[in-house]
């Protein structure tokens, strides 16, 4: 049987891991798994307090905020399982939900990399997530399917190959991490699973969706709807993404769309919403990638 390690990373909202960890509790029956949190760097270290209440739970305090992918990264380091399970802290597990991917992983050894149906926690029945289309690489973007739909079973027939897993809930064979590596923590915030599917693809996996399995998200818990924050990651990561990933051509394109469709529209869109602050901070996201180049920082970590 294969082991499963399920890692997910807390910054400053004990209250929302807890219920993760409730949720895991609840309804796995899966048996060869460990769970690692990984906190990094919440204000109040909650790391203590938890080693006494969740003893057979592997934490890890990271004084810096290393962003998703660092987090994330972090925990792999601890990681011993054949499949690792990245899951966002603001999820919440169902019934079967392991044991149905790693029968995914476990048949089809082409999958690196398998994403369940997510819901709306807030709306149960409502898609989150049935799959992604591919990347249009002159434009940077692709597309969520299903999203904000009704679950009646329209998707159920789309189990198999997807453009992208989702970054909210990923198994990823060991295997997989090993040949294309840890994701890479330039990113942050937002795209770095995109990118790292990428990377897993070319090293000749697939990525799949499996509707037979469910996970309940609570979006933007952690960075909060239409912050500043999200809006810097957002269009900064678009565009390092197709610096790392696009054909030299379709980059040129894409520069090109970027900077006389996309950003004036989102300049009219923050104004008529009142947030002409964000001009600001969209100007600060396309400089960094005049300034930055396109290797992580961090070239990830060795998984043991």
């Amino acid at each position: 049987m294969r082991s499963v390690s399920i890692i997910s990373v807390n910054f400053n909202h004990n209250y929302v891991t807890e219920a993760l960890l409730a949720s895991v509790f609840r309804t796995n029956s899966y048996p060869n798994i460990e769970i690692i949190v990984v906190d990094n760097a919440s204000e109040v270290n909650p790391v203590p307090g938890w080693k006494e209440k969740y003893p057979g739970v592997k934490f890890i305090r990271s004084e810096k905020n290393l962003g998703f992918a660092g987090g994330n990264n972090l925990g792999v380091t601890e990681a011993t399982g054949d499949y690792l399970f990245f899951v966002n802290n603001d999820t919440e597990f169902t019934e079967g939900l392991v044991a149905t991917l790693v029968q995914t992983l476990d048949e089809h050894d082409e999958v690196g990399m398998v994403s369940p149906r997510i819901h709306y926690f807030q709306q149960p029945g409502l898609l989150q997530y049935a799959g992604f289309t591919e990347m249009n690489y002159y434009t940077g973007r692709n597309s969520c399917i299903g999203q904000f739909e009704q679950d009646n079973g329209q998707y159920d027939h789309v189990t198999g190959i997807t453009g992208f897993c989702h970054g909210a809930a990923m198994m990823v064979r060991r295997a997989a991490i090993e040949k294309a590596g840890t994701m890479a923590e330039h990113f942050f915030l937002y795209y770095e699973e995109v990118d790292w599917g990428a990377h897993i693809r070319r090293a000749g996996y697939t990525a799949w969706v499996q509707m037979a399995a469910l996970i309940y998200h609570k979006e933007s818990i952690s960075v909060g709807a239409g912050s500043a924050l999200k809006e810097f990651f957002m269009n900064r990561n678009r565009i390092l993404f197709i610096r790392r990933n696009a054909p030299a051509f379709k980059k040129m394109v894409f520069w090109i769309y970027f900077l006389s469709v996309v950003a004036p529209r989102n300049i009219i869109r923050y104004i008529k919403e009142g947030n002409a602050k964000f001009i600001g901070v969209l100007f600060r996201a396309i400089w960094w990638n005049f300034t930055n180049g396109t290797e992580s920082r961090n070239l990830g970590y060795r998984i043991k």
